[in-house]
């Protein structure tokens, strides 16, 4: 399994992390490469997601419903599946949490990744020492949606969508979710963005809207290793 990484996280002493790429097989599978790749920094816990905004926090033996997790121990790394919506990654290197988000339109429109940042928050981070990396997920060029898409949004949310070459409008997500961290607390210049299309690039990713039901997904992950300093 091969991982991009965000240039900014990578300067993170101690710290693990990346977006994966897609890779032949099932899920479990994929979840099994991972496990492998990760395996010498820790656990990797994956979630069961459910397109909400729940956040919750490891360990645990069977993957609970939410789309969110913080981890505040090294060694315990957080695993986020997608194939479209977009990953989220957060750490805080003072105090050595992360937290990871999966924000399709209905997670961002329930600002999932502001949860996660509050849920930091509430350990004792400051927004202001955050920071963040966007995954790839769908871009504007091709997440055309319907007006329920908008509706969630309100007009708030209006400046995230972008005209198509139909009659329907396209979602940017990724600018959702980077204002939304931004408004969260975290700096601009804090935040990192992948920005490659998941149903542009079939070489790299997989897409639900362009492969279907059948789409795998890829992993993305983000920890501190068990064996950083404390």
């Amino acid at each position: 399994m091969k991982f991009l990484e965000s240039s900014r996280l990578a300067r993170v002493p101690g710290l693990v992390h990346g977006f994966g790429q897609r890779v032949a097989g099932t899920r479990e599978a994929a979840r099994e490469a991972a496990r492998a790749t990760f395996g010498e920094a820790g656990a990797v816990f994956f979630l069961r997601q459910v397109h909400g905004c729940a956040v919750v926090s490891p360990p645990w033996t069977e993957p609970p419903d939410a789309d969110a997790g913080i981890a505040k121990e090294r060694g315990v790394l957080l695993g986020i599946e997608t194939a479209d919506c977009l990953p989220v990654l957060i750490v805080d290197p003072i105090h050595r949490r992360v937290a990871a988000a999966h924000a399709g339109w209905r997670g961002t429109s329930l600002r999932v990744a502001q949860e996660a940042v509050r849920a930091l928050a509430r350990e004792g981070s400051s927004p202001a020492d955050l920071l963040a990396a966007l995954g790839p997920g769908i871009g504007p060029c091709c997440y055309e949606v319907g007006p329920d898409v908008e509706s969630a949004f309100g007009e708030a949310g209006s400046r995230f969508f972008v005209r198509g070459p139909g009659t329907r409008k396209h979602l940017d997500v990724t600018a959702a979710n980077r204002a939304q961290l931004e408004e969260a607390g975290i700096p601009a210049a804090n935040i990192d963005a992948i920005a490659l299309c998941t149903r542009c690039r079939p070489d790299l990713f997989f897409s639900y809207r362009r492969d279907g039901a059948y789409a795998g997904r890829m992993i993305s992950v983000v920890g501190f290793s068990k064996s950083s300093p404390s």
